[in-house]
């Protein structure tokens, strides 16, 4: 498998790419982070309800474990307070809720804020990346010398532009017909520089 030019520029080009694709992932990911913790922080109300519906549970069943003791009425006394008890528990509940809720915001807005950019971005650099692998690897594998150029320099004339072709010939296919090697290796060349290979030594 070919995973680089042996072209210079196209190899600089093509390691930068790589570079610059790891580079984004590491920096949305952490725009995502932040984004999840930022939006954590709205979860602050939801723990102050936890807080205080707690705080008042032990504060009314404390008070009405003090007054069942007292002789004949205690444990009349002390129901009103455990019952509003568990208005504490309710808070304490709600208060909970909120808390989940802003938890799984935070990590939807954080996954999405993450994974649109890269998702997109990277799509695009593995279609590009991959379709360069393809063709180079499956061009490597017939051109191991100077007599494949006739191959390419047929691939170019079918595929390259017309402006390409004349620019290295008047008549392209003639000369490829009776066999010019200056010629063929020309047009051998725009196809190798399309699939990032250097051409077999003369």
């Amino acid at each position: 498998m070919k995973l680089y030019a042996d072209l210079p520029g196209r190899r600089t080009l093509q390691i930068l790419a790589d570079l610059g694709i790891v580079a984004w992932v590491c920096t949305w990911a952490w725009v995502g982070r932040v984004v999840h913790d930022a939006t954590l922080q709205l979860g602050a109300p939801g723990r102050q309800l936890q807080s205080a519906g707690s705080g008042f549970r032990e504060q009314m069943t404390g008070a009405g474990d003090a007054v069942s003791d007292v002789p004949l009425v205690g444990d009349k006394i002390a129901s009103p307070f455990r019952r509003a008890g568990t208005a504490g528990t309710t808070i304490q509940q709600a208060g909970t809720d909120l808390v989940t809720a802003v938890e799984r915001l935070a990590n939807l807005l954080g996954w999405v804020t993450a994974l649109v950019p890269i998702v997109i971005v990277g799509l695009v650099w593995l279609f590009v990346r991959g379709r360069f692998v393809r063709r180079a690897t499956a061009a490597q594998r017939f051109i191991d010398q100077a007599a494949d150029l006739d191959l390419f320099a047929l691939r170019a004339m079918a595929g390259q532009p017309m402006r390409k072709l004349a620019a290295i010939s008047p008549d392209p296919t003639g000369a490829w017909r009776r066999g010019e090697e200056s010629t063929i290796r020309a047009l051998a060349l725009l196809e190798l520089r399309d699939s990032g290979l250097q051409p077999p030594a003369a």
